[in-house]
């Protein structure tokens, strides 16, 4: 089995949907990096990971805001698309198998109820999600 570990922050807010009677909690997942090129010039590079979280427990979805930073682990996937362009285009996907809230949105720090959700967002078998 191969393992990906995310930690980034949402590209906008979950989406909850019921397929085929099971639940599928759907978001993205952003990591930015820094780096400077061969000229020294600095650079950015945004990672999107777009996550399916298949789970009976979905009091977490609530919590899946744009901004919030989480960490996710799961199996990855490639999947290759058409581009409006009519060009091939990859997107990388993962099948999440826990998911933790990492506190705070962007600009939000010591807010109680992103603590809280972030206490109670890691997945154990005591808990009510």
């Amino acid at each position: 089995m191969i393992k990906l570990q995310v930690i980034g922050h949402l590209g906008k807010d979950c989406t909850t949907n019921v397929v085929n009677g099971k639940n599928v909690i759907n978001f993205s997942v952003a990591h930015s990096e820094r780096y400077k090129d061969a000229s020294g010039n600095q650079k950015e590079k945004t990672t999107w990971v777009e996550c399916a979280y298949w789970t009976d427990r979905t009091a977490i979805a609530p919590y899946l805001k744009k901004g919030q930073l989480v960490f996710a682990e799961g199996t990855p996937e490639v999947r290759g698309y058409t581009k409006n362009d009519g060009t091939q285009g990859t997107s990388l996907t993962m099948r999440v198998l826990s998911i933790q809230l990492l506190g705070g949105s962007r600009g939000e720090s010591g807010n109680e109820e992103a603590a809280a959700a972030s206490a109670a967002g890691s997945e154990s078998d005591d808990l009510p999600f």
